[in-house]
């Protein structure tokens, strides 16, 4: 599968700003959403081909709309690399049950994300 289309879910405009500046210098486009059920939403319609997610976030956390995309029928293909503040093993492991095929702690480092996106696809 060939990543394209990238959905960045963080409730932080300097981290979505931050996340997209490295992505389209590199190629590809991104949406965003500030939530989890604005992610949720954004998965089924615009179908993207990798999703990276928050956990801490206002309303719905990173961890219940990881599980919700990757357990929808429409949407459980879907990609999805935590990108979060949450560091700890137990956080990691916790997202990884979610459904997240990566767990990448803040700050993130630009050429680990760019590195495991291209390896996926």
């Amino acid at each position: 599968m060939t990543i394209r289309k990238i959905l960045v879910v963080d409730d932080s405009p300097t981290e979505r700003l931050a996340l997209n500046d490295v992505l389209t210098r590199n190629g590809y486009n991104v949406i965003t959403a500030e939530n989890g059920e604005q992610a949720i939403a954004r998965s089924e319609t615009d179908k993207p081909d990798l999703i990276l997610m928050d956990v801490v976030m206002p309303g719905m956390n990173g961890y219940q709309a990881t599980r919700t995309i990757s357990r929808k029928e429409a949407t459980r293909d879907i990609p999805i690399i935590m990108c979060t503040s949450k560091g700890q093993d137990t956080d990691k492991i916790w997202g990884m049950r979610q459904g997240a095929l990566a767990y990448l702690v803040k700050p993130v480092d630009p050429d680990e994300l760019l590195a495991r996106i291209r390896a996926m696809g």
